[in-house]
């Protein structure tokens, strides 16, 4: 029997008796700073992360280092990948770039504050995309303007995609928006504080996202409430769901499980080394059901999807973490921990066939819902 299928099989074992184990680390790459992007995927596979000092770096699958492209400040956004292999990320020095898959600017196009939020890829290849200038825009695939709509704070959710093209994005002015595609409003939701967290979309077109109300909102398509529930969260960690229906999301120093009727399943506590500090990443969603979680305690974990005894499947020390990982087709996890470090993890189950089980919906980071 070959090494890999020896050591999935005795992992699975050791699984299935409650033995913990830790996760294969398949290779490591320096980035040179910090980062809290969390990294995408091309569809040949290469990884693609953002960093500190402005560099969006881009890595072979086995880890080499293919390029670096420098912007001209902080990279906060996560990558999002086309369908023709562009890679377009915000940064701080208020624009959105349009790098090709070898690491060549295409085009950048600059607004009026930082560009934290990550941009999201309609089916017809429009980018859409915040900033702290309270514009929300829409770019064609060459950079022109299509659209801007303003609102009245500062954009750093993350927007996504409905299959119809209806797009969705919280404000710090404490509103979720739909907008149609053409760029006019569909309706407006308020809440009671400021919406950072990037939302989810359902199989039926459900909408799910949190505020700093400390409050989990469920809408319908149409805008009306579905149900809310309250959890004290202030964090950007954004859901994510499972292939029935349950949403995962990290709560300030915690990670729970919501049931789709909107009651909390359950939830498990996470030391963070810096008290006042909490997750802000978003969860994986696995074939198998189990979830993988990273918080500020630098630690990536897989938990059984119930309620039972086991605190975790696996799990791999980062020495401390903010971005959220990306799962290969394959299954390989790559995460990025705060000690300049960019981790591929062994991991041989993939993305559960859900409309949105990891950040950004999919590996491309397209924040369009899948299945549809």
């Amino acid at each position: 029997m070959p090494l890999l299928a020896l050591l999935t099989l005795t992992q699975s074992l050791f699984a299935a008796q409650g033995v913990y184990y830790a996760a294969t680390n398949l290779w490591k790459a320096h980035i040179g700073w910090g980062s809290q992007s969390s990294p995408a995927l091309g569809s040949n596979g290469d990884i693609y992360v953002g960093t500190w000092n402005g560099d969006l770096i881009a890595f072979k699958p086995d880890g080499a280092e293919c390029w670096r492209f420098k912007t001209g400040f902080e990279i906060a956004s996560s990558p999002a990948v086309g369908t023709d292999g562009t890679v377009y990320v915000g940064c701080r020095d208020r624009r959105l770039y349009a790098v090709d898959q070898h690491g060549r600017k295409r085009w950048t196009f600059k607004t009026g504050g930082w560009v934290d939020a990550s941009a999201a890829i309609g089916a017809d290849g429009t980018i859409y995309f915040g900033s702290w200038d309270k514009q929300f825009y829409a770019l064609n695939p060459d950079g022109s303007k299509k659209w801007k709509f303003a609102t009245g704070g500062p954009i750093v959710s993350s927007a996504a995609i409905d299959a119809s093209g209806v797009v969705y994005f919280g404000s710090h002015d404490r509103k979720f928006y739909a907008l149609n595609p053409d760029g006019t409003k569909r309706w407006e939701f308020a809440t009671r504080g400021a919406i950072t967290s990037s939302p989810a979309v359902g199989r039926d077109g459900e909408i799910y996202f949190t505020s700093v109300d400390g409050k989990f909102h469920a809408l319908h398509p149409n805008g009306t409430p579905r149900w809310n529930l309250q959890t004290g969260g202030i964090t950007r960690s954004s859901p994510v769901l499972a292939a029935d229906g349950t949403i995962y999301v990290s709560v300030n120093q915690t990670h729970c499980a919501i049931s789709p009727e909107g009651k909390l399943k359950w939830q498990r506590g996470f030391w963070h080394p810096q008290p006042g500090s909490f997750g802000e990443s978003a969860a994986a969603v696995l074939g198998n059901g189990s979830v993988v979680f990273t918080g500020g305690d630098g630690y990536v974990m897989t938990v059984p999807s119930d309620d039972g005894a086991r605190e975790w499947i696996w799990n791999f020390w980062l020495f401390s973490t903010y971005s959220s990982v990306v799962v290969g087709r394959a299954g390989d996890i790559y995460a990025m921990g705060l000690g300049r470090e960019l981790y591929a993890l062994r991991n041989s189950v993939p993305l559960a066939e859900s409309p949105w089980p990891m950040f950004r919906a999919d590996p491309q980071h397209t924040g369009r819902v899948r299945g549809r």
